[in-house]
């Protein structure tokens, strides 16, 4: 972190290390290319509900639970029960005194107290002079930031040596902005700050008087004021992390707004000492929930609970039973809520019809790189250090020519853009532009790309490894035998047009990319006569006449691409025909029940496909709004259970599971990939102003990273609003994603013993972990610490009647 040779105070150090710790305080932000689903409490696994929304408070002024509306709705609805309040109640802990059962009836009748955040220097200031200094700071950080942090959409980049703190001291010291609006001697005072951003957040913090017992509570302070951007830099320090390596970008954005700060103290210290030594006072004080933050906490955990009741009452009503037999067709779709629904509507066309779910990066964490192209992507989650690399194979005339294309098409568009000669192209060429906005307008100019050639390992790769990733694959899958002579593998992507955001419609699994690529990867893998011949080996037999067939599930028109040119397929052509047909069927059962929650899609056929094309769009699809469980069991505990598309189901079966390996990476990786999926759409629908993306008609692409909600500012993290709300209601529950599982309990114990970090999600409640039997019925509930407690509904009304 520190320059080599360079010493630093134990003080500095120590106020170091405390912004350091705020900056795991703050989730990243992934860029628009590749961008995933991000739990905004990331930071805050360690502790409970309660005391999070206590520190957002103060740190942010928000709540982070539905209003109590919310919940008296749930109650007239008959959806939330007393039972189920008084069964959260019980199960409430922490550092605070539980409310009573009466007193949370009553709070359901009253509104909670809004939260205020700790002032900044800059809210002080503003308060006793008028001007807007928050405001400024903002547009001013973000107009540097914007073209630091660029990926190469502006022509022109300042330097970036030396780090953040260095670029923007530079740029700084010469912005006259400060200084119009009073500011006076803003450049010489930065020009006099200490070249290292260590030192100048040490001075500034010495000059403000924060000191330890309060700076953690303060750095987080200022960190949310500088909203995407932190998170974006925070994203850059989760990189290095992977890579077991570091990065202090973050931290020197908190030393460039800890100098802003000074600077405003020095010029209105006078009028504002008394208040902030205040501030202070209370920024060292412990986090501590009050009463009513207590309240709420129990009702979001009532909300959660009434829910898993309602599903238990699903599953108990399905009597499926094990699939028996050889399956006409197998099909691996990802865990993703939307493939629940064409899954579901898949198997309706036959019997012999079996679905799988898995990860839809189907075990194959790569780098990959595209055709004609040198830029490598990780086709993987993005928990995971990728484990092998691969590349799209074509012939090398046909490489280049793919090449060429793309350079004299960059060219063109710097061209387009350059400052002498934007203007002449416009004037010269702008009237040719007009049927092609015509056409874009009504949506006609959209053009499905060509598929990538066939994606290739690197050939370094030996056989030895492929039987053993094959291996892993299918084992992880719970596929070890009875092999369908078509065994479909289907990734999935989003097919949309003008939308800044589409990376996240994508698999979250392969880091934001669609899933085509590691599809077609296993699939050539398991066809490869070397690799079955050592799996035979290994003890799974994969017989002749199966064929692994990759496809793509478009998730926006519920179309299924076969890439059946990967390899001969002649000798399944019968089967192949047959496949297509079930597929364009169930499309179209898809497509009616997803029409059903879009607006403006009475005609499903018909407007479906239009939202695709439509680059107007604001809701082409709904994603994954309504997540609310993760169920890993066989097919046959959910097989023609209408889950509504809000359920991610993992194939799994713990019989099979020797040593329980494929269970802990399911607890330790898909599970967490579901949690950060839940909760960025619990903070983007509960806490937009915060966690949200803002909306849509005022986004602008910033430096190709992220949006800003109008010309400058701050990056927007999260989802916009238009994908948790259709303009009259929210198409998101904010729930805590339940976690139901068919294993041993003490087989999932062992593992949150193992594995720190998980444990404390379940332990703090922001996720649910349930042990479904071997009846299928939830029956054990996690309650933290290893402990667990059977499910018994009449425990809880024979509390309230004693009460």
């Amino acid at each position: 972190m520190f320059t080599k040779h360079e010493t630093y105070p134990a003080a500095l150090l120590e106020l170091v290390a405390l912004a350091n710790e705020s900056v795991q305080q703050i989730p990243p932000l992934f860029p628009l290319a590749a961008s995933v689903a991000v739990n905004p409490f990331l930071g805050q696994s360690d502790e409970p509900l309660a005391v999070t929304a206590a520190r957002m408070g103060r740190v942010a002024g928000v709540r982070i639970t539905p209003a109590r509306p919310v919940w008296k709705e749930k109650q007239a609805a008959g959806h939330l029960t007393d039972a189920d309040i008084q069964d959260a109640l019980s199960r409430t802990t922490g550092p605070f005194d539980p409310p009573t059962f009466h007193d949370i009836k009553a709070a359901l009748d009253s509104t909670a107290p809004t939260p205020v955040a700790l002032p900044t220097i800059a809210e002080l200031a503003t308060d006793v002079s008028g001007t807007d200094w928050p405001g400024l700071i903002d547009e001013r950080i973000g107009a540097w930031a914007a073209s630091y942090f660029d990926e190469g959409q502006a022509l022109w980049q300042p330097a970036r040596t030396g780090g953040a703190f260095s670029a923007w001291r530079e740029f700084a010291s010469r912005d006259l902005t400060p200084e119009i609006h009073g500011l006076k001697g803003f450049g010489a005072f930065v020009s006099e700050t200490a070249r290292s951003p260590w030192r100048a957040m040490g001075r500034a913090s010495e000059t403000l008087g924060i000191t330890p017992a309060g700076a953690g509570s303060a750095y987080h302070r200022l960190l949310i004021t500088l909203g995407g951007w932190a998170q974006y830099a925070r994203y850059h320090l989760w990189q290095a992390e992977l890579n077991g390596e570091n990065d202090t970008t973050a931290a020197e954005l908190l030393a460039i707004r800890l100098v802003y700060e000074e600077a405003l103290f020095g010029l209105y210290r006078d009028q504002i000492v008394q208040r902030w030594t205040d501030i202070l006072a209370q920024h060292a004080t412990p986090v501590t929930p009050t009463k009513d933050l207590v309240i709420d906490a129990v009702l979001q955990t009532a909300a959660e609970l009434a829910e898993q009741r309602s599903l238990a009452d699903t599953l108990d009503a399905n009597n499926a039973q094990p699939f028996e037999g050889r399956p006409a067709l197998q099909a691996a779709f990802c865990i993703d809520v939307r493939s629940e629904v064409y899954r579901r509507a898949l198997e309706t066309q036959d019997a012999s019809i079996e679905t799988v779910g898995f990860a839809g990066f189907f075990g194959l964490a790569t780098t990959h790189s595209c055709a004609g192209s040198d830029i490598t992507e990780t086709r993987g989650p993005v928990l995971l250090q990728a484990a092998a690399t691969s590349r799209a194979a074509e012939p090398q005339k046909t490489d280049l020519d793919r090449r060429y294309a793309a350079r004299a098409k960059r060219a063109w568009g710097r061209f387009k853009l350059a400052a002498v000669s934007s203007f002449a192209f416009v004037e010269a060429t702008g009237p040719l532009y007009a049927g092609k906005l015509l056409r874009d307008g009504l949506g006609l100019g959209h053009h499905k790309t060509q598929p990538e050639p066939t994606p290739q390992f690197d050939p370094s790769i030996d056989t030895e490894t492929r039987v053993a990733m094959a291996q892993s694959v299918l084992n992880a899958m719970s596929l070890t035998g009875n092999f369908a002579p078509i065994v479909m593998l289907a990734g999935h992507g989003a097919n949309v047009t003008n939308n800044p955001h589409e990376s996240g419609l994508h698999c979250g699994a392969c880091g934001g990319h669609a899933g085509d690529v590691n599809a077609r990867l296993l699939a050539g893998l398991l066809n490869d006569k070397a690799v079955r011949d050592g799996l035979r080996y290994a003890g799974i037999d994969i017989p002749a006449d199966t064929l692994f067939l990759p496809a793509l599930h478009d998730t926006t028109t519920d179309a299924v691409t076969l890439y059946e040119d990967d390899q001969p397929t002649a000798q399944w052509a019968k089967e192949i025909a047959q496949l297509r047909e079930w597929l364009t069927a169930a499309g179209r059962l898809s497509r009616a029940e997803r029409a059903a929650r879009l607006p403006r899609a009475n005609n499903a056929e018909r407007d479906i496909a239009r939202r695709a094309t439509d680059w107007a769009e604001l809701r082409p699809e709904w994603g994954l709004a309504g997540c609310r469980a993760f169920i890993a069991a066989p097919r046959h505990r959910t097989n023609g259970t209408a889950l509504s598309g809000q359920s991610f189901l993992h194939n799994y079966d713990w019989r099979a599971d020797d040593g329980f390996g494929v269970l802990e990476l399911i607890m330790t990786a898909p599970v967490v990939v579901a949690s950060w999926i839940s909760l960025q759409y619990y903070g983007s629908a509960v806490v937009p102003d915060l966690f949200g993306g803002g909306n849509k008609l005022l986004h602008n692409v910033a430096g190709g990273i992220g949006v800003l909600e109008g010309n400058g500012g701050a990056l927007r993290p999260g989802l916009p609003w238009q994908s948790v709300h259709d303009g009259d209601g929210f198409q998101h529950d904010p729930l805590r994603l339940s976690v139901i599982i068919e294993a041993p309990r003490e087989a999932m114990s062992d593992i949150l013993s193992r594995h720190a970090g998980v444990k404390a999600l379940f332990d703090n409640g922001w996720l649910h972990l349930i042990a479904m039997d071997d009846k299928g019925k939830l029956a054990w509930r996690y309650d933290g610490d290893l402990e667990w407690s059977a499910i018994d509904n009449t425990t809880a009304q024979a509390s309230i009647a004693a009460e």
